[in-house]
């Protein structure tokens, strides 16, 4: 009867310390969880390997209406007709221009924090806007750019001299010469 009682305390003692086990592992993976959104919120501490990561890719929305856009996510390109609507097709960069471009947000420090868009009285109507979408190493950055204000930061000027490289790679593909010619404009 002794023996009986003590295997039942030892079975209890052993699932209290089971449960014990697993309700700290469980705390330990939800703060690994939580640490790494963090990471990925917080694009400062986001940094870029010298080799272009495997999950490297980028998709940047401009013009007037942000309706001109290059995803590499999905290997497209998008142009604004203005009059005539959008038009798609696909476009993929060659590895070589991948590293490029990479490089060139290397440069830049895309990952770092950027002061854009400073506002004066001075407003331009239409004006173009930058929105950018990077993936590197898991984490994702964010940068918008607006040419409303008559003013730019030179973080402002970096990020439009990317978008601007990046588009000239662009329109140098067969792909992208083959589209329509916008007709009409913005007021």
């Amino acid at each position: 009867m002794f023996k009986n009682k003590f295997k039942k305390s030892e079975t209890g003692l052993f699932i209290l310390l089971l449960t014990c086990f697993l309700l700290i592992g469980c705390s330990q993976e939800n703060q690994v969880i939580e640490e790494k959104e963090a990471v990925i919120e917080d694009s400062n501490t986001i940094t870029m390997p010298e080799a272009i990561p495997s999950d490297f890719d980028f998709i940047v929305e401009f013009g007037v209406r942000k309706r001109n856009v290059i995803n590499t996510y999905e290997d497209t390109v998008t142009k604004d007709l203005v009059a005539d609507g959008t038009v798609t097709t696909n476009l993929t960069f060659t590895t070589e221009e991948m590293d490029k471009i990479y490089q060139k947000m290397k440069e830049i420090n895309i990952t770092g924090k950027k002061n854009t868009n400073p506002q004066t009285n001075c407003l331009r109507i239409p004006f173009s806007e930058d929105e950018w979408e990077i993936t590197i190493n898991g984490g994702v950055i964010t940068h918008t750019v607006s040419e409303q204000y008559c003013s730019e930061t030179s973080d402002d000027k970096q990020l439009i001299e990317l978008r601007n490289y990046v588009f000239s790679l662009v329109k140098n593909k067969d792909e992208y010469k083959k589209l329509p010619e916008a007709e009409g404009g913005y007021r």
